[in-house]
């Protein structure tokens, strides 16, 4: 074995054992957690719901960027080999009728509920945080040990079927002289959201205060720094309250789902 291939087999080991710790009850955000392997956003519906998903997330590949569908009323994914979705992220969110009903650490009992769910693995942009840092570009709310923010929008994402919402973006905090690179890096991986959707001014994504996200953690911006948004896998989530969905479970914002498959697996 090279050394390569010993960095992948432990880059696996750390998301393997991550997501055991999560299944055994901790409780904690996901960014940084095993560099280098791809995170994910998860929705799970009920069959009946599940075509109306799957055209919106083509509709909108920006903010849904599919990476994985589960067989009908399967908790698993190819994305690792024997993870449960019901159990596997360290905080979830269960939906009743558009509103957000609890959070939980364990979807199993809600996933019993429906015996048809469908999962939706989502690519997340803390994906492509581990090359931003790699670059000597700061991710501060790694640095600070805190969830990233994340905001609803004014940008209305395109309906289909039933559903329809707003872009949720996340939010990340770069000296004004790096925004190009850190650009250029995230947009080679646009199965992770890629690039940013917008630069500075939040006031014209309809943001009105940075100091209070809609999901996530605050964080500061220094001098010289600009807020630099990109498209969020909470738009899912999103759409699920605009549109009154019956019923969902999703990844609760910033704890997201580590696979087993390395980051670069989506770099183009």
């Amino acid at each position: 074995m090279n050394a390569f291939d010993r960095a992948r087999q432990t880059a696996i080991a750390a998301a393997r054992e991550a997501r055991g710790t999560y299944r055994n009850g901790l409780v904690t955000p996901t960014a940084g957690v095993a560099p280098g392997m791809t995170q994910a956003n998860l929705i799970a519906l009920p069959r009946d719901w599940a075509y109306d998903f799957l055209l919106y997330a083509q509709r909108n590949p920006k903010a849904c960027p599919v990476l994985d569908v589960s067989d009908v009323g399967s908790p698993t994914t190819f994305l690792a080999e024997g993870a449960d979705l019901r159990t596997d992220i360290p905080k979830y969110r269960i939906w009743r009728d558009g509103a957000l009903a609890q959070e939980v650490s364990d979807a199993t009992q809600a996933w019993a509920e429906h015996d048809d769910m469908v999962a939706f693995l989502i690519g997340c942009s803390f994906t492509f945080e581990t090359p931003l840092q790699e670059a000597g570009i700061e991710v501060r709310h790694i640095t600070d040990g805190c969830n990233v923010p994340m905001y609803r929008t004014n940008r209305a994402c395109r309906p289909a079927g039933r559903l329809r919402g707003e872009m949720v973006v996340s939010m990340r905090p770069i000296p004004a002289d790096r925004v190009a690179e850190a650009s250029s890096i995230s947009g080679r991986y646009p199965s992770v959201h890629g690039a940013p959707v917008h630069i500075g001014e939040p006031g014209r994504l309809g943001i009105n205060d940075l100091s209070r996200p809609d999901f996530g953690d605050a964080v500061s911006i220094k001098p010289g720094e600009v807020p630099v948004f990109w498209a969020c896998g909470v738009t899912p989530q999103a759409a699920v309250m605009a549109s009154g969905v019956p019923f969902a479970i999703t990844h609760s914002p910033g704890y997201m789902f580590i696979t087993d498959v390395p980051d670069s697996t989506y770099h183009v």
